[in-house]
């Protein structure tokens, strides 16, 4: 099995679902590895990148949100439901689905067993707010400013 990142519509029984199914912008990736991983592998795996490290550097400055490696660890083996800028808003055996503290955003994964080996999902959603003025759901100034990003960089970074 070679290990590539590809984009995929988001799994129906997935907890991203009724973001998506409610509005919000909703992605969702996957990566077939040839060995079992478990979730609690998976999680830790994810927030102790040197890439999200660095994202945890800058939550401890900009909201006061400092974080350590055993906090990832302890959420990923559901003994914390909090980590850095973000909370558990839902578990299952095979997934799980942080909110961040604005509670506009969603980090999402999920686990699967395949011949050979584990599917890994990850994802995120943005939840829409009312624009003051014209009342239409919009997702923002800071995601649409973001918007230029090519998904791939965050998909290669996983």
């Amino acid at each position: 099995m070679q290990a590539q990142v590809q984009a995929s519509s988001i799994p129906d029984h997935s907890l991203l679902r009724s973001y998506c199914d409610a509005g919000a912008f909703a992605d969702c990736y996957f990566i077939d590895v040839d060995e079992p991983i478990d979730m609690e592998t998976f999680v830790t795996s994810f927030y102790t990148t040197r890439l999200f490290k660095l994202e945890r550097l800058i939550l401890k400055w900009a909201v006061a949100k400092p974080s350590i490696d055993d906090q990832a660890r302890q959420v990923a083996a559901g003994d914390r439901d909090d980590f850095a800028a973000w909370t558990v808003e839902q578990r299952a055996d095979d997934q799980l689905l942080m909110c961040d503290l604005s509670n506009r955003t969603r980090s999402w994964f999920m686990v699967g067993s395949i011949p050979g080996g584990t599917r890994l999902h990850f994802g995120s959603a943005v939840v829409p707010v009312r624009d003051p003025k014209s009342g239409r759901a919009t997702l923002g100034g800071v995601f649409t400013a973001l918007a230029w990003i090519p998904q791939n960089l965050f998909a290669a970074a996983a």
